[in-house]
C-alpha cells in the first residue's frame, strides 16, 4: 500500500504541477497474488481532474523473472488534493482524455468519486445523479 501511494502520488503531482495529499484510497482488489522474488511494477495514471482533487488508477504487475511470467496482481484508485505553499486546496488543470480506454476511465470517476462522497456522508445518495443513472432510477417530485 505505501508504495502504491507514493506511486500514485507522484503522478498526481506531475499532473497538478505541486503538492498533493491523499485523500482517501478505494478498495485495493487483488486478482493474483505477488509471491516472493517476484518483480513488481507499479504504473499509475490520472483518470480525471476535478476542481482540485484528482483520481489516480494504479496497476500492479508481478513478474516472475525465470519464467518471464508476468500477471497482473492488483489494481486501484487512490484521490489526491492538489494543495499551494499554506496547505489550502487549490485548482489544477483539467485532464482530456484521448483513447477510448482513457474516457470509459474519465467518465467512470465521476461514478467512483459520487460514490466516496455518499460513503463518506459528504454527498446525500439523492444528489449523486451519476449513480442514479447507472440503476436507472428516476427523481420524482415530491
Amino acid at each position: 500500500m505505501h508504495w502504491m501511494d507514493i506511486v500514485s502520488a507522484i503522478s498526481a503531482q506531475k499532473h497538478a504541477n505541486c503538492t498533493v495529499v491523499t485523500a482517501s484510497v478505494d478498495n485495493i482488489s487483488f486478482k493474483h497474488p505477488i509471491h516472493l522474488g517476484n518483480v513488481v511494477t507499479l504504473r499509475a495514471h490520472v483518470t480525471r481532474a476535478f476542481t482540485s482533487s484528482m483520481e489516480v488508477r494504479i496497476l500492479v504487475e508481478a513478474e516472475d523473472i525465470p519464467s518471464g511470467r508476468k500477471i497482473d496482481s492488483n489494481s486501484a484508485y487512490f484521490t489526491f488534493v492538489a494543495v499551494d505553499a499554506e496547505g489550502r486546496p487549490t485548482q489544477v488543470p483539467e485532464l482530456v482524455p484521448e483513447t477510448e480506454e482513457e474516457r470509459e476511465l474519465y467518465e467512470g470517476a465521476l461514478r467512483r468519486r459520487q460514490l466516496r462522497l455518499v460513503l463518506s456522508n459528504r454527498m446525500k445518495p439523492d444528489d449523486a445523479l451519476e449513480l442514479k443513472s447507472l440503476f436507472n432510477i428516476k427523481q420524482v417530485d415530491k
